[in-house]
């Protein structure tokens, strides 16, 4: 089967995908006014006598649990992310939910989601069941009738018009097909401002982030510092030491030449160490091709220095700020490491981009996949490493492979300073 056909099954397997999920919207809408909102209007209601404030939480949380479910639906389906409002206390009373923003815009979906957005999923389903009925019903029964039929605006008491009732249910089945996607989209976004959090929900959890990856940031290079303390206490300023003491020893040897000499070229031994240990300390803060050449020639190193089969793919018109770089870098670079540990494979793919703003970097790795945060630190240390830069870190790992990390970091690009072919 040639290419050609392959993508246009699968953009009609899409289209098809999309009118069933108009469809099954539309039902999920019915049901939460038909259900839910009377629920809760009823309990509003009852206020008054004092029944509704036993009925009003438990009829709100069954609201809050649908609205949810469609803020999810909205993300999973169309890619539109709607920010939930603050979760409603467990133990809240009448009066806490009234006082809940968010419990008035899951209300206001709850009516407003028929009339509007159910409306709207329900063009897709509707023409394309219209047109399958013009295209392949309409032709065997119009002569059944004594007197034919309507189809739309096309009258079918002959052969002429039954074609012609045939191609305008085909075009029907197809503006169906072809519309469903951009529904779908379309009624996220109507879902989106139905269900948003409100602005200031959204402002303090912005704050409390920020707040969070501070925090995260500051005990970070607080660790980064005692390592560096400890790798100098324990590598190089041990190595001058002994070179010190060394040299003062071949001072005393200068009657015996001999001797002397041996004592010196011992410590040229220990000065060569010393400045091995101070550059392997500095490519741990900061490698030099990293500085020099950037993000894409960086990992390029990392990819000649694994043992696995590492093909890397750079799409970066320039630099990156210099924490940015940085931060991917180290990220990558820890993601090669498990890959050669954990996975199984014996090759990686990365893929480094631009788009949007947005530093993308993806490393796919051929092995038996099955990876888990939880199981170890190496994928939360990245975590943290770029939630500090706002970024974040998505996991696809299927048992038996492939694993597939992708990390974004949001940033400029400026000019480039160097080729990095």
């Amino acid at each position: 089967m040639s290419s050609t056909a392959v993508r246009s099954r699968a953009g009609t397997l899409r289209a098809l995908t999309a009118v069933g999920r108009c469809h099954l919207a539309g039902l999920l809408g019915l049901a939460v006014v038909a259900c839910v909102g009377p629920a809760v209007v009823g309990a509003l209601l009852l206020l008054p006598v004092g029944l509704g404030h036993r009925l009003l939480p438990p009829a709100a949380a069954v609201l809050r649990r649908c609205a949810d479910r469609a803020r999810e639906r909205a993300a999973r389906w169309s890619g539109v992310p709607v920010s939930p409002p603050a979760p409603l206390p467990r133990t809240a009373g009448a009066r806490a939910v009234l006082a809940d923003a968010g419990f008035w815009r899951d209300l206001g979906w709850a009516w407003l989601e028929p009339l509007a957005g159910g409306l709207l999923v329900a063009v897709p389903p509707s023409l394309l069941v219209y047109g399958a009925f013009g295209a392949f019903v309409q032709p065997f029964v119009w002569r059944l009738l004594d007197d034919g039929n309507w189809y739309a605006f096309v009258p079918v008491h002959s052969t002429a018009g039954m074609l012609a009732a045939l191609l305008l249910g085909l075009v029907f089945t197809a503006a169906g097909l072809l519309l469903a996607p951009a529904v779908l989209r379309l009624h996220a976004r109507w879902s989106r401002l139905l269900l948003a959090a409100p602005r200031t929900t959204e402002l303090v959890r912005r704050i409390e982030q920020l707040t969070d990856t501070r925090a995260v940031a500051l005990d970070g290079r607080a660790d980064e510092l005692r390592r560096i303390e400890r790798d100098l206490h324990d590598g190089a300023q041990a190595r001058l030491v002994a070179l010190g003491m060394r040299l003062d020893g071949a001072t005393r040897l200068l009657h015996d030449p001999p001797a002397a000499r041996a004592a010196l070229l011992e410590a040229r031994e220990l000065s060569a160490r010393a400045l091995e240990d101070l550059r392997d300390l500095v490519r741990g803060i900061q490698p030099p091709i990293l500085t020099d050449r950037g993000l894409g020639d960086a990992v390029r190193s990392l990819a000649l220095d694994s043992f696995l089969d590492v093909r890397v793919e750079v799409r970066l018109a320039g630099r990156m700020p210099a924490a940015v770089e940085s931060a991917a870098y180290f990220a990558v670079n820890e993601l090669l490491a498990n890959a050669a540990k954990h996975s199984g494979g014996d090759r990686v793919d990365i893929v480094l981009a631009h788009e949007e703003g947005r530093l993308r970097a993806t490393v796919t790795d051929d092995g038996h996949g099955g990876a888990d945060p939880a199981r170890g630190t190496g994928l939360l240390g990245v975590r943290a490493r770029l939630a500090t830069f706002d970024g974040s870190l998505a996991l696809h790992s299927p048992q038996g492979g492939p694993t597939t990390v992708t990390l974004e970091i949001p940033c400029a690009s400026s000019l480039p300073k160097t080729s990095s072919s």
